[in-house]
């Protein structure tokens, strides 16, 4: 599935006869639940974060796009194992070497720093390791990329960190802001949260005019924003990929995907953004089930578990509650090892109970569940 939007009219100051494409991805958490030395063998949700990527990439080696563009996140944590790093950036290095330039924002993540990688050294790969704004010419255009690093205090140094990419000093063509961050209006969770303040948080009221869209990461869902909690247009489109596969319980009922976009030169503002194509991507169903334990057997809570889980599709990430703790006899039932036998295959599941929450799809000693927003 795709959807896409002309949302600029078109204009007397633009050359309609140039036009620059951009993929525009981000949150690919690469590395999520795929540990180098699996103790067990089942499936992994880090195999199916590297499957999207993959597609993602494909539009690149087809020669479809111009620009190629992460809104940060790449991995799932800042420090991650040597083989893990190379086979990520080994992807980034075999795209620039298409001759498709590859930008780079480091996310929360990344803890606004990129590991260091030879891979990274390629001269077709541009990290926003600090503000700059990069520049190159495609089929006749001029493609300005500002961007920065991810910042906790983007409300109160947004307006010196824009300043020291230079924007309003690059040449006439296209100009993007490119960021992981927060912006006024953005929605996430199940409750369409909306962001509206904070110190993380960009105000609607500074987003510049100058650009012709910015595109950011770090929120999971995909949306475009094009009017503030006021219903007035914004100086410039903010534009949010969303995530590539469902990272949590709150992002279940989310599409999944990335962004394709068409811009053209105009020099009065920056460039127009003359349609953008949201290209939907397979995410696996997770599905959330509440099952009651009391008075129950052993015998009759393995039955009942496996008649509850094979009424789902098979592919399904599922997060079992109890809404008490379970006896102790009970415990044998509810482990790790049972479960993944009365469970199909291609599915994984998790079970937790009031003293015991979620992490990265497992269940652990603790607190109850705090499913987080962004990422």
């Amino acid at each position: 599935m795709s959807c896409s939007l002309p949302l600029i009219e078109d204009d007397p100051g633009r050359d309609s006869r140039r036009s620059v494409r951009v993929l525009f991805t981000s949150d690919t958490h690469l590395g999520f639940d795929l540990p180098s030395r699996p103790r067990v063998e089942r499936r992994r949700r880090g195999d199916d974060f590297f499957s999207n990527f993959e597609r993602v990439l494909a539009p690149v080696f087809e020669k479809k796009v111009d620009i190629f563009l992460h809104g940060g996140d790449l991995s799932f944590r800042s420090k991650v194992p040597a083989w893990l790093a190379d086979l990520v950036f080994q992807r980034l290095a075999d795209i620039a070497d298409t001759g498709t330039p590859v930008f780079i924002v480091p996310g929360n993540h990344e803890r606004s720093a990129m590991p260091r990688s030879l891979f990274l050294t390629h001269p077709n790969i541009r990290v926003f390791e600090s503000p700059t704004t990069f520049t190159v010419e495609k089929n006749g255009v001029t493609a300005s990329l500002a961007g920065f690093p991810y910042t906790s205090s983007l409300r109160s140094s947004f307006p010196s960190l824009l300043e020291s990419t230079r924007i309003q000093e690059a040449p006439p063509g296209v100009r993007l802001l490119c960021m992981h961050q927060l912006v006024e209006g953005a929605t996430v969770g199940p409750g369409d949260f909306t962001f509206r303040s904070g110190e993380d948080v960009l105000p609607a009221s500074q987003i510049p005019g100058h650009v012709a869209a910015v595109l950011s990461g770090h929120v999971h869902r995909f949306q475009v924003l094009e009017k503030d909690l006021k219903r007035r247009p914004l100086p410039a489109p903010v534009l949010y990929p969303g995530s590539i596969e469902r990272t949590s319980f709150a992002e279940k009922d989310e599409l999944k995907g990335f962004l394709l976009l068409e811009l053209s030169p105009c020099e009065q503002r920056g460039g127009q953004l003359k349609k953008w194509e949201f290209q939907q991507l397979p995410a696996r169903p997770m599905i959330g089930l509440e099952l009651e334990v009391d008075g129950v057997t052993p015998s009759g809570l393995e039955k009942r578990l496996k008649e509850r889980l094979l009424t789902l599709p098979p592919d399904s990430v599922v997060r079992i509650h109890l809404p008490s703790d379970p006896p102790a006899e009970l415990l044998p039932v509810l482990g790790a090892e049972s479960i993944r036998a009365l469970s199909p295959p291609g599915m994984n599941v998790a079970v937790a109970w009031p003293r015991v929450r979620f992490r990265h799809g497992r269940a652990l000693p603790g607190v109850p569940a705090r499913v987080p927003t962004a990422g």
